[in-house]
């Protein structure tokens, strides 16, 4: 199949932050084209939108449900390939849904959807329809995260005792959605947040990066939020235990009132004979350690590095990539595997084409929400995640 794979958006117009990270990852590697888009709630934004993208008039629509009977009902060699989805937490599910009931595949952003309940149908309609869903967990993209997945996958660390991980942020510090800011103002409203605010905002980063890197799963955890700064309904801190499916232990930390921070996200994680750690804000760097050795330092593009991490590298080593080719890396990654779909070719297990987060990690990452929540609520007793 010699062409672009084609993808609508819901959400992402104009005065939208994240929307247009959408946009520039999907153009990095030239193999996906925005053809169509309901890019607000508000019908004539959502037209003013498509027009600043040059998109035909006929393909801006002023719904998502416009959008996707629109697109159904064009000849198959004109309508969209897939939905990507860029709105507040509380309209993930609902184009989702109507998205892959009408033969569409999707990639939303995280977390997948409102809460555990939705996470969960959502999961049945994605088996039952047999089409490919995929969540922007971007952080899994960078090359030395992948290769600190092989080398743990490869047992070079021994069996994994301990995990460590960092969000903190101190954008929020204040009560900055009173001032009208709009991310801040979703982001801290239980009417479209969800249940969580910080905790489902980065936390969710946090949790599937340690599951991503570590390929364990998080099996219980004890939980205290707190809303620091007064009159904020969600939380704005975190801090939560965790215990792994084959016995290690772990410390998961996000927030967004720590004064000076920006994405601070880290990860270390310890092994019988080894360890990693690694920054988000020097992502191009993977410190490995060992008992007898002294610490090594791993730097993206180099030609020792694994095939999963050269694979997600576009330059050569010392010319930085970072948050939005990581991003791109879902992607390709996603739009590789339609493209396999549509040429009816047979995709193997460990394929670029396969890594990507799924829906499955969607439901974990509600499931994780929730239990935390819950445990708090509980002052902070264990408490299993309910997938």
């Amino acid at each position: 199949m010699s062409r672009k794979i084609r993808y609508g958006m819901v959400g992402g117009g104009r005065g939208a932050f994240i929307g247009g990270v959408h946009r520039i990852a999907a153009a990095i590697d030239q193999q996906i084209e925005l053809v169509c888009g309901a890019f607000s709630s508000d019908p004539e934004r959502s037209k003013a939108s498509g027009a600043d993208f040059f998109l035909p008039a006929d393909r801006c629509y002023g719904t998502f449900e416009e959008m996707i009977t629109g697109e159904a009902a064009l000849p198959a060699d004109q309508r969209m390939d897939f939905v990507a989805i860029v709105t507040p937490n509380h309209m993930h599910f609902a184009p989702a849904k109507m998205a892959l009931e009408n033969g569409f595949h999707v990639l939303s952003d995280k977390p997948a959807t409102f809460d555990l309940v939705q996470a969960k149908e959502l999961a049945g309609i994605v088996e039952k329809t047999g089409l490919l869903y995929g969540l922007t967990h971007n952080y899994t993209g960078y090359p030395l995260v992948k290769e600190a997945r092989d080398m743990i996958k490869a047992g070079k660390l021994g069996k994994i005792r301990k995990v460590v991980v960092e969000y903190p942020q101190g954008w929020l510090a204040t009560r900055l959605e009173e001032s009208g800011q709009k991310q801040a103002g979703w982001r801290t409203d239980p009417k479209r947040s969800g249940a969580a605010g910080c905790v489902g905002d980065i936390g969710t980063h946090a949790e599937n990066l340690a599951e991503y890197i570590t390929g364990l799963q998080i099996k219980e955890l004890a939980a205290d939020i707190t809303a620091f700064v007064d009159g904020r309904p969600l939380d704005d801190d975190a801090n939560v235990l965790l215990r792994f499916n084959n016995g290690a232990k772990g410390v998961l930390h996000s927030s967004q009132i720590s004064v000076g921070e920006e994405n601070n996200l880290n990860i270390r994680v310890y092994g019988e004979t080894g360890g990693i750690e690694w920054h988000q804000n020097e992502p191009n760097t993977l410190l490995v350690k060992w008992l007898d050795q002294p610490t090594q330092i791993f730097r993206t593009g180099n030609g020792y590095l694994g095939a999963n991490a050269a694979g997600a590298t576009r330059t050569p080593p010392s010319h930085p990539e970072g948050y939005l080719e990581a991003f791109a890396n879902i992607y390709k990654n996603f739009a590789q595997h339609i493209r396999a779909r549509l040429d009816g070719v047979a995709v193997p297990a460990d394929a670029p084409a396969q890594d990507y987060p799924r829906i499955q990690d969607g439901v974990r990452g509600m499931a994780f929400i929730e239990a935390v929540v819950k445990s708090s609520k509980n002052n902070a007793a264990w408490t299993g995640l309910d997938v």
